[in-house]
């Protein structure tokens, strides 16, 4: 008896009405999306990423902990998807789901080794101090545009805040940080120089890490090269560009998505007048409307298997979609809201590869730090555009604002 293929096209019966995951309709209104989705497929649907590629979406709260807590069945390796046989070289995703030989995509005693490592030295981080930091970092960048009476927050201040407070917390120089911000960004933006922007971030890793080795510091490169896990440099490098691509774009998205909710929303009115109750209501509601993340690749399935109605072959690309989870009608009220205070969103996703809850806490303090200093400093932000101008970044993975204009009265520069 033939069996059907591990990884059905578009088209077959196992993906039937798949849904594309790009598109402006996707790019506007996800959470309609997902809830179409929920009423076709339940928790798990089929979609269909750029350039055809099948793929399950796991929307189930209960189904994404299920997924993320049993390795045994979902492995993070990506070396088993049976789709790399039909993926061009040029496939604008690949770079998400190509394994290599980091925190990211180990198993077993290799990640707990190398989570343990991560784990101990991002927990060394002193809060009070990186709240510090975080306070000094966000001055100078307000202090480029206070005297002007109008900003993008995105571009001036949420995108790059978190990232200038990283490199401090990885023991990167001035002399380096310019390098290791450009060739980031270049990498993120997924142009033609992204490949090149990816080895320069690289380069300026290695150079940290052998930087330490000689003259350690009180900073994350240093502890985890005195780690007793034993890490090499190679490995260290590797793990410290994790750390800064997972720390910066879901952080600087967490700012700006809870500051258009800040802005747009009467409910926190206050917080734009030194209420700062509202600040972290505002943080808390943004992970549950606007969670940065809001998809993941992902997992992959180690062998056949049942998930949320849906048969599962083994080799397919299982992607965690945590805003759709995060609006599982499960773990809302009866009129659609989180409960207020509620902290139980999977922003941070769940289980062994779930983000570490010392990374978790900065950052929160972060994302905190960034919205009351900014609110401190310009108490009447005000919305420079119509709501409904505001544009979405065009990602299946993220959720973000493009820009955030905003006007204001022209305050002191320091």
């Amino acid at each position: 008896m033939t069996q059907p293929a591990a990884t059905p096209p578009p088209g077959c019966p196992a993906h039937a009405g798949a849904t594309p995951l790009y598109g402006p309709r996707f790019q506007t209104d996800p959470s309609q999306v997902y809830r179409e989705m929920r009423t076709a497929h339940g928790p798990v649907a089929p979609v269909e990423l750029a350039g055809g590629v099948p793929a399950w979406l796991v929307i189930g709260y209960r189904e994404l902990q299920l997924v993320t807590g049993q390795p045994q069945l979902f492995g993070r390796n990506s070396t088993r998807w049976t789709g790399w046989a039909t993926i061009p070289e040029d496939w604008p995703l690949k770079p998400m789901m190509a394994p290599v030989p980091s925190i990211i995509y180990a198993e077993g005693e290799e990640h707990v080794r190398r989570s343990r490592a991560v784990t101990d030295a991002l927990a060394a981080v002193d809060p009070y101090e990186l709240r510090k930091h975080c306070e000094e970092l966000a001055d100078q960048l307000i202090d480029e545009f206070a005297g002007r009476g109008e900003a993008d927050l995105v571009a001036e201040y949420a995108h790059r805040l978190p990232l200038l407070v990283l490199c401090r917390v990885l023991g990167v120089s001035e002399e380096q940080a310019p390098v290791l911000i450009d060739g980031l960004l270049t990498m993120l933006d997924g142009g033609p120089d992204a490949a090149a922007g990816a080895q320069r971030l690289l380069a300026v890793m290695q150079e940290v890490v052998e930087e330490k080795a000689g003259y350690p510091g009180d900073d994350v490169p240093s502890r985890m090269l005195a780690h007793e896990a034993g890490l090499n440099h190679d490995e260290i490098m590797r793990d410290l560009r994790v750390m800064l691509i997972a720390g910066h774009q879901p952080t600087s998205y967490w700012i700006s998505n809870a500051l258009r909710l800040m802005l747009t929303d009467e409910r926190f009115a206050a917080s734009l007048s030194g209420g700062r109750r509202s600040v972290s209501q505002a943080l808390n509601e943004a992970l549950w409307e606007d969670t940065p993340t809001q998809i993941f690749a992902g997992r992959w399935a180690i062998r056949d298997t049942q998930l949320g109605g849906q048969r599962i072959a083994a080799g397919d690309m299982l992607l965690l979609g945590y805003a759709g989870a995060n609006a599982d009608p499960s773990v809302r009220q009866a009129d659609g809201r989180p409960a207020e205070g509620n902290r139980a969103y999977l922003s941070y996703s769940y289980g062994e590869h779930g983000c570490p809850f010392p990374a978790q806490e900065a950052a929160e303090v972060i994302a905190t730090t960034a919205v009351e200093v900014l609110l401190d400093r310009l108490p009447d932000l005000r919305l420079a555009v119509a709501e409904h101008a505001l544009v979405w970044r065009p990602s299946a993975w993220v959720r973000g604002l493009v820009a955030l204009p905003v006007s204001f009265t022209p305050g002191y520069a320091g």
